[in-house]
């Protein structure tokens, strides 16, 4: 990461409440982008702190992709290039706990039952890690929270999305949602449609506080405590990029 974030990280040091614990880090990620990098030995550095990080899940993050290919298949670049990050740790040399013990890839859905040959390279590629997937499904008529990832309006509940839906859960494998809270809705009844899939809501669906969801934290939480669904598991963590100021966060 760039020193300011380093420098910033280092102003508040806390104590482990308890440092026997064994944990489990749901959700990371890894990159080496130009002048922007954190990999195995930034990260081992942060979680080796007082607290007892067995192992840990890689989350997908847009890195790493193949050159050259089918564009569905440019993806399994990344989980072939954790699988290599977490062979490195299996070798202890980076410290005790198994960094991307479990594998968190991208493949689209929506190419509906074409989908299984990306997903079964993806397990030959993990070496065995491959757990699940995330689709980003995140979208909003509000602009500046759309990006080149961005789904698209009734996405999760197109023909086609299902499909490919259903051959993931029939592979054994997870679904990592992730969403915008106004897609809660659209979500439970994916998770209606699928009642045995196993479902993660990324970052508790990330709630919106900023552009016309600025000054709404009732609505806002109101919506997201009101669908829970016991098929599903909540991460929470990375909220602020679309949180807003602390005056507007929800």
């Amino acid at each position: 990461m760039p020193a300011e974030l380093d420098a910033w990280l280092e102003l508040t040091v806390e104590e482990a409440i308890d440092p026997d614990l064994p944990i489990c880090d749901p959700h990371h990620h890894l990159w080496d982008k130009h002048g922007d990098r954190y990999m195995i030995d930034e990260f081992t550095s942060d979680i080796g702190s007082a607290h007892n990080v067995v192992q840990t899940l890689f989350v997908e993050v847009d890195s790493m992709y193949r050159a050259t290919g089918p564009t569905e298949m440019k993806p399994i670049g990344e989980v072939e290039w954790v699988n290599g990050i977490g062979a490195q740790s299996d070798s202890r040399r980076y410290g005790p706990t198994r960094v991307a013990a479990g594998i968190v890839g991208y493949a689209d859905l929506n190419l509906g039952a074409a989908v299984r040959p990306v997903l079964e390279a993806m397990e030959v590629g993990s070496g065995g890690r491959f757990r699940s997937v995330r689709h980003t499904c995140s979208w909003d008529e509000y602009e500046p929270l759309r990006s080149h990832r961005s789904g698209h309006p009734g996405m999760m509940a197109s023909a086609k999305f299902k499909e490919g839906f259903g051959v993931l859960t029939g592979m054994g494998r997870a679904f990592d949602a992730l969403v915008y809270h106004p897609q809660i809705l659209e979500l439970t009844g994916l998770v209606d449609a699928f009642p045995n899939a196993t479902f993660i809501l990324n970052h508790i669906g990330r709630p919106l506080g900023v552009g016309p969801y600025a000054g709404h934290r009732d609505e806002v939480l109101g919506l997201e405590e009101g669908h829970g669904h016991p098929g599903g598991t909540a991460q929470r963590g990375g909220q602020s990029g679309w949180l807003g100021q602390p005056s507007e966060r929800v």
